[in-house]
């Protein structure tokens, strides 16, 4: 049976010569693989360039309950990018955030309020005129909230650590090193809590912004299972640096 479905694109692999597996996140199905033919041929009816690392997706699609491999009737992208393929920063802030998604959601069911903040997260920064350097740790903090491991907000001012284990403020040193002071947990808060048009007025400088983002991963890494190493962020420090 045929399906339309809004998709958002993870991660492509060659199948055969002229073929490849695109693992989509659906709005209607979660995350499936599509078979997907002649992607290299000149006039592919899907090409390539359409699957690229979190591009944004009208799909075609038949869908099997129980079938590991989907087909793809058609498959165009909307919107369309303006900016995202052709700025360094953009495209290397989406590779990286494309990476720690992929190693991050697991759904092969619908969930929509996680489709809607990805499909609007990633439409936005296209949209936007500059390329926020603090876009993927807001990204990150609030991809938090809907993968259940958003972190709790300090309730007195004696607990004075954050425990990136148990995702919550204490007033007792945790007993292993997975922790940082209230201060940065705040702007770990601050970039959860604020909207994306007013990230570019919380102020940090290179530093800061690298110390941030190696304990966000540390978070992620404690709160997902099979998360693993992140590879692209080296690039991504060399390119904000």
């Amino acid at each position: 049976m045929l399906h339309k479905t809004r998709g958002i694109v993870l991660r492509t692999t060659l199948y055969s010569e002229s073929s490849v597996v695109a693992q989509v996140f659906t709005e209607k199905f979660g995350i499936q693989s599509y078979l997907i033919n002649g992607v290299k041929k000149a006039k592919a009816k899907i090409p390539m360039n359409v699957l690229q690392p979190l591009h944004l997706l009208d799909m075609v699609v038949y869908h099997k309950v129980n079938t590991q491999m989907q087909r793809v009737v058609e498959a165009r992208p909307s919107p369309v990018f303006n900016s995202i393929p052709y700025h360094l920063i953009k495209n290397t802030i989406i590779q990286f955030l494309n990476e720690v998604l992929y190693k991050s959601i697991r759904q092969q069911h619908t969930d929509e309020n996680l489709f809607a903040f990805l499909f609007s997260a990633v439409s936005w920064f296209d949209e936007t005129e500059d390329a926020n350097v603090n876009y993927h740790l807001a990204f990150l903090m609030k991809l938090s909230r809907f993968l259940g491991f958003a972190p709790q907000v300090q309730l007195r001012n004696d607990q004075k650590y954050f425990d990136l284990q148990e995702g919550n403020f204490t007033s007792v040193t945790p007993i292993h090193p997975y922790f940082i002071a209230d201060v940065e947990a705040n702007t770990l808060i601050e970039l959860l809590d604020a909207p994306f048009e007013k990230i570019n007025e919380i102020n940090l400088d290179n530093r800061y912004r690298r110390f941030l983002l190696d304990k966000i991963l540390v978070y992620f890494r404690l709160h997902t299972a099979s998360f693993g190493q992140i590879k692209s962020h080296q690039i991504l420090e060399e390119i904000l640096s």
